[in-house]
């Protein structure tokens, strides 16, 4: 008997593991957890079908307009409709030497469907990233084709536990110093490409002007033999 109490409570402890992990790892989320400050970045939305009975039908993330975006660009997925939507800022931004009155601040996808049991990611590509700011909180809201929504908005606070619906958070880390050799090494190989079609190209000039020559050398010493067959027989005459 106490053996099987021993076995009963073990089952019960890892089931609820199992649960709650089940829990932890279904919210909406956005891969990978991290992008570079004031660079660019794809990033994906992870949407887990939740439910045993109903579909996904709709996911809609927003943007916050505290901390705009000068390019949000979705990826088509196959199956889905995506609309980008956008707004006018307090405070326009300057980039590239022009100024940017708008930003994108809510993107949806409907039309699809994540069936139960499965999960879909949807691709953006984002930038240019806040330069000043540790992370990005993107709200999202989940619909099911049978009208239940599902806010995955709510922040988590610091020594807190995790909210019920956590919003997916994009974390901001500063530029790794091997990002810049990395850069400067493909500069270096488009350079040596450059260089190496600029000397091909020098080779196959030089090979031409060469043929050229001696093409013209060969014409010349031909007339000069014609002439002087042409000499020989009027002496011989």
């Amino acid at each position: 008997m106490k053996a099987s109490r021993v076995s009963f409570a073990a089952a019960l402890a890892a089931g609820t593991v199992l649960v709650l992990s089940g829990t932890a790892f279904a919210h909406v989320g956005v891969q990978p957890g991290e992008a570079t400050k004031g660079g660019y970045a794809v990033i994906n939305f992870k949407v887990p079908n939740e439910r045993d009975n109903a579909s996904t039908t709709q996911l809609e993330v927003n943007f916050p307009i505290d901390q705009p975006l000068t390019s949000v660009m979705p990826q088509d997925v196959p199956g889905w409709t995506v609309k980008v939507e956008k707004s006018k800022l307090d405070k326009p931004l300057t980039v590239h030497g022009k100024q940017i009155n708008e930003a994108v601040t809510k993107v949806t996808w409907s039309g699809g469907k994540i069936e139960p049991g499965k999960f879909q990611q949807f691709p953006v590509s984002v930038g240019k990233l806040p330069e000043n700011a540790d992370q990005m909180v993107l709200k999202a809201i989940q619909t099911y084709d049978n009208n239940e929504v599902v806010r995955w908005i709510e922040e988590a606070k610091e020594g807190a536990a995790e909210p019920q619906n956590p919003a997916p958070v994009l974390k901001l880390v500063a530029a790794k110093a091997g990002d810049d050799h990395h850069a400067a090494g493909d500069a270096k190989a488009a350079d040596d490409k450059s260089d190496d079609k600029a000397h091909d190209e020098a080779a196959k000039s030089g090979s031409d002007t060469t043929a050229r020559a001696l093409g013209i050398a060969g014409i010349v010493i031909g007339l000069g033999g014609v002439a002087f067959g042409i000499a020989s027989r009027r002496r011989a005459s």
